[in-house]
């Protein structure tokens, strides 16, 4: 593919290169308030977020699909700067060990709790609490977006949003699915005002998961890897269930554990006629990391 149109860089010494290469370290992607969207699934949900890509570097040799040139030219016709790096220094600059040839560039956007949608039916939310591995956060947004959550809240995070590996865990829908960032005191405050129904699990109940109602406005509320929620939370909580383990371990990964609460939440607004069922939607970029 030629792309005449973007300005080439091969030294690795490049300072946009370097700047690139700094914007890893989450230090400096928050001092500078950055964001890499790496990989073409990634970069193809910013555009359908209507997320503004500032810059966007390619790397022809590292390409894996056919429908990079269409992309290429969506983004920079949205005003991207358009970069063709040579193939070392790419590699220098991104997060993964087998790159796709495709990085974008972004600013970082914060929205509160007021920015949340206003719905005409029972919310449902999900609140991660102190969350602090950027992997496990990815996946709950990304279970998150496929369960129909209205909107993630963010409670004194400890990974940052912006993490690269929260990206690519998220598969870009970091940049879709509505997110507000608030401490837990001003979060519960919030869902009080609106009526929200705050449910956590913890083994200390009686109440299996499957046998309680989720079908009310519902936050479902999952805190931090190795401590879990916050006694502020489990001390608020309306509804505290929890899920069955059979074998010796004693709890789940606190991304598996939230898929499976957000799916019951789910199956129960279908039944209740809450949602409705999109259907199967084929990703045409499916397997594309």
């Amino acid at each position: 593919m030629d792309f005449p149109s973007a300005k080439l860089l091969t030294s690795m010494q490049n300072p946009l290169v370097k700047q690139v290469a700094k914007w890893r370290d989450r230090h400096d992607r928050d001092a500078d308030q950055k964001v890499l969207i790496e990989g073409y699934r990634a970069l193809t949900r910013a555009m359908a977020g209507h997320y503004p890509i500032e810059q966007l570097f390619i790397c022809p040799e590292w390409f894996q699909g056919e429908n990079e040139g269409t992309l290429i030219d969506a983004v920079c016709k949205q005003g991207a700067k358009l970069y063709q790096v040579g193939k070392e220094a790419f590699v220098k600059m991104t997060y993964r060990d087998r790159p796709e040839g495709l990085l974008g560039v972004g600013p970082q956007i914060h929205h509160t709790l007021d920015d949340l949608p206003k719905l005409d039916r029972p919310a449902f939310y999900l609140v991660a609490e102190q969350i602090e591995k950027p992997g496990n956060l990815g996946t709950m947004l990304r279970s998150a977006d496929a369960a129909g959550v209205d909107g993630l809240i963010l409670c004194d995070p400890v990974t940052d949003l912006y993490n690269p590996n929260v990206v690519r865990a998220s598969t870009g829908v970091l940049f879709t699915l509505p997110i507000a960032e608030a401490s837990s005191e001003d979060t519960l405050k919030w869902l009080r005002k609106n009526g929200v129904k705050i449910l956590s699990a913890t083994p200390h109940t009686e109440n299996l998961f499957t046998d309680v109602a989720m079908t009310t406005p519902l936050a479902v509320v999952v805190g931090a890897e190795q401590f879990g929620l916050s006694d502020l939370w489990m001390n608020e909580a309306d509804l505290q269930v929890r899920l069955p383990m059979m074998g010796a371990a004693d709890s789940l990964n606190v991304a598996t554990a939230t898929t499976i609460l957000l799916y019951e939440a789910l199956r129960q607004r279908l039944a209740a006629g809450i949602v409705k069922d999109t259907g199967m939607v084929v990703d045409p970029n499916h397997g594309r990391q």
